[in-house]
């Protein structure tokens, strides 16, 4: 579904711009609300996969959706058709985000469960790096015709629709389970350890605004339609290299050198950035992006998984997504609206400043931070 979904967010943000003529501001809410829409349904479908312990329903309904919301694209003759497009697919997302997740903390052996994480992280990103470089090559092969492209991006969804109904089992000991029911009240039963998780998660998200953006800052320095998705391969690589071995580090106890370590990569990138002026700063600037992912995103969903109750893991994931996805939308309606007002430049030096900002308050909160080990 990565590779599906790359191929055409690598150059959707482009279409958007040059072919239907909206501005970056408008990018930037589009982006904002479609990230913010995939994290906030995960709070609904992490709950129901607590509710009635069965995750693989709700997976299979959100890939389906995404799937489906691909025809959208090459269909789309108006900005109108591709937003409800982009919103339906992150629809998807969010149904199946959280319950797959939770599936795999289900699946994981607690002293691995951050090297499980990195794994999935990385597994995600070898898609995220098919998808540009298909992107690249096909856009290039058929003259920089969107639409074909978006065309040949529906088979990956439809195979990954497949693989998942025919080649995923939902472990056999939940669904023997005979556990209470869970309600909304069982939500309180999620303590401190968790709720600092999602502050810092929050924190970060309101740093790194979407993806889109790097994109269109490596078309305005000069790499144009058929180069500029070059920069999602450059941070998908570095993604897909770094996640297992950072994840493998935070199983040992690096959890907290990890996030700053992180928090210092996502500063050099919106530095390098602000001052790229063509391809090297552009795709530099795309690779430091990647390594802050992968310091950080695997190993915060392992402390999410490591501090909830394993009966409330779903809802678990559902409340943290929430928090990134009211960030996500703030970050990224800020970044188009600096761009659109001020320049380029403007929006990845506010990143960096939210990043310092972030880095200070994790600083004087770091001895909230949980280790990875099982919930008691």
């Amino acid at each position: 579904m990565d590779t599906s979904s790359e191929m055409i967010h690598a150059l959707l943000p482009l279409y958007m711009v040059d072919a239907l003529g909206a501005s970056m501001l408008v990018v930037g809410f589009i982006e904002g609300i479609a990230e913010a829409i995939a994290l906030i349904v995960k709070v609904f479908s992490g709950y129901a996969s607590d509710v009635f312990r069965r995750r693989k329903a709700l997976v299979v309904l959100g890939y389906g959706l995404g799937a489906l919301s691909k025809l959208a694209f090459p269909l789309a003759s108006s900005l109108g058709l591709v937003v409800a497009g982009r919103f339906v697919d992150r629809v998807g997302k969010g149904i199946r985000g959280a319950p797959r997740d939770a599936l795999v903390a289900d699946l994981a052996p607690p002293d691995v469960r951050g090297a499980a994480f990195g794994l999935r992280q990385a597994l995600d990103s070898v898609g995220a790096i098919a998808g540009p470089l298909f992107a690249v090559l096909l856009i290039a092969a058929f003259a920089g015709h969107f639409r074909t492209v978006f065309w040949i991006a529906v088979l990956p969804a439809a195979l990954c629709v497949a693989l998942l109904v025919f080649g995923v089992e939902e472990p056999a000991s939940r669904k023997a389970a005979n556990t209470k029911r869970v309600s909304w009240k069982d939500a309180r039963r999620l303590d401190a350890r968790f709720y600092a998780v999602t502050a810092i998660a929050a924190m970060f998200t309101l740093a790194r605004f979407s993806e889109a953006f790097l994109v269109l800052r490596a078309q305005d320095v000069g790499m144009g339609i058929t180069g500029a998705p070059w920069v999602m391969v450059a941070m998908s690589l570095v993604f897909a290299a770094i996640s297992y071995p950072a994840g493998r580090l935070a199983d040992r106890g690096h959890a907290k050198a990890l996030l700053f370590a992180g928090l210092a990569a996502l500063v050099a990138s919106d530095l390098v950035l602000a001052f790229a002026a063509g391809a090297p700063g552009a795709i530099t600037g795309a690779a430091l992006w990647g390594l802050h992912m992968a310091l950080t995103q695997g190993l915060l969903a392992a402390l999410v998984a490591a501090t909830a109750p394993d009966e409330l893991r779903g809802t678990a994931f559902g409340v943290f997504n929430l928090a990134s996805g009211v960030a996500l939308l703030v970050a990224s309606a800020l970044a188009g609206f600096l761009w659109e007002a001020i320049g380029p430049g403007a929006t990845f030096f506010a990143g960096a400043a939210f990043t310092v900002l972030a880095t200070v308050a994790l600083a004087l909160h770091v001895r909230h931070v949980p280790t990875l080990t099982p919930h008691a």
